[in-house]
């Protein structure tokens, strides 16, 4: 008998939750069973202000619905802030076996333009603060030889995208911490993967269209609604997926993939070394075969949702 896709007696922390991705969530989470720590800043799309409304909301939801939530409303970009989201789950539900870290914010802007403030806030929030909850997690994690984190990465970093250095480097960031969690953790019965979600949420609609294809994008993307991501992540918290980790997989509507990981491809060798000369006149030649050109992540994924 396979194991159990529920989360009965489990206790989840999620971030960003409040809107989006992470209120279906949240909601999901608590309908299979799990009491949850509903995380939200509540906070504009660029990070600014705060608003506990959201979270409250959807700990109502999940109360009226029977379920176990309370409402956590710091920054995970602050290190205690993100911390207290832990101590949260323990003070009120006895412990903590999930993790989501889904919180973010844009500051979206070509490169040549992006100010230093754009990149430390997006890389706070995204990267550190994934690192900052998980971290609090830890512990409780290594101790009870068990847990499970789940973490947002996106295609912007995987593959590439427009006017996003601060969001791809902050979502590679993110792959990058859940391989080394997964690698240091398993001896713990610890797992950590990750997921790109396509989704239309108030982040998405954030990016302008400046041409046709840009406005196509936007209409497909309307037509991912945020719900279809939450079963993946349910089910990564789940028992039934306790020998998952260190994976990343994408969540297309209906379409689910798993991502390959960055191997070699080809290699060559000289026995007396290599001078930057022969590297220009043979290495590059014999290897541009196969480099991999630069693209988007609507390059890849240029087809309706299925």
């Amino acid at each position: 008998m396979s194991e159990s896709a529920r989360l009965d007696g489990k206790v989840v922390a999620v971030t960003g939750a409040g809107r989006g991705i992470g209120r279906d969530i949240a909601l999901l989470c608590a309908r299979q069973g799990a009491a949850v720590v509903v995380n939200d800043l509540g906070a504009s799309a660029e990070g600014e202000g705060a608003d506990a409304g959201p979270a409250e909301e959807v700990v109502s939801q999940i109360r009226a619905e029977g379920g176990r939530a309370v409402v956590n409303g710091a920054s995970v970009a602050d290190p205690l802030g993100a911390t207290s989201i832990i101590e949260d789950a323990v003070r009120n539900f006895g412990g903590i076996h999930g993790v989501v870290n889904n919180a973010g914010i844009l500051r979206d802007r070509i490169f040549h333009k992006m100010s230093i403030e754009d990149w430390k806030q997006v890389v706070d929030v995204h990267l550190n603060g994934s690192f900052y909850v998980a971290k609090a997690a830890a512990p409780y994690f290594k101790d009870q030889n068990g847990g499970s984190y789940v973490h947002f990465t996106s295609t912007s970093g995987l593959i590439g995208n427009f006017g996003q250095a601060n969001y791809s480097a902050a979502k590679m960031g993110i792959f990058g911490l859940s391989n080394s969690i997964a690698l240091d953790m398993e001896r713990f019965g610890v797992r950590s993967n990750c997921i790109a979600p396509f989704a239309w949420s108030r982040l998405v609609a954030t990016i302008p269209a400046s041409n046709p294809e840009e406005e196509q994008r936007i209409e497909r993307a309307k037509t991912m609604t945020t719900e279809k991501i939450a079963p993946m992540v349910a089910a990564l918290l789940s028992d039934g997926a306790k020998h998952v980790t260190g994976q990343t997989f994408g969540v297309r509507k209906n379409e689910v993939f798993v991502f390959s990981k960055n191997r070699p491809v080809k290699t060559m060798q000289r026995s007396n070394g290599w001078t930057p000369e022969s590297i220009v006149s043979d290495l590059i030649p014999a290897m541009e075969h196969a480099f991999t050109p630069l693209a988007r992540s609507s390059d890849i994924f240029p087809y309706d949702p299925v």
